[in-house]
């Protein structure tokens, strides 16, 4: 087993096809477009494109658990926020 699969599995998403760095990037609207625009093109997802989004993202923010930086984690949990808005779903 990889030393960090978690890495790879974010790098080479069997379910959907990532942007490069898109949990890095600093603006939530442009992640959840991103993300949406990748769950909703993906053929290999199993669930609907929003739970496929949202596991995405949450898997990225559980699996960095406490070394991800405060900051980072309050951009995607406003990423996840846009996710919900984009497809029109209630928080």
């Amino acid at each position: 087993m990889k030393k960090h699969w978690s890495q790879e599995v974010t790098k080479h998403s069997i379910a959907l096809d990532l942007e490069e760095g898109v949990f890095t990037w600093d603006d939530p609207v442009k992640i959840a477009k991103s993300l949406k625009r990748s769950a909703d093109t993906s053929l290999r997802r199993k669930g609907t494109s929003f739970q496929s989004a949202m596991s995405m993202i949450n898997f990225y923010i559980n699996r960095a658990g406490k070394n991800l930086n405060p900051k980072r984690k309050r951009v995607l949990e406003e990423a996840k926020l846009e996710l919900r808005k984009l497809f029109d779903k209630k928080s």
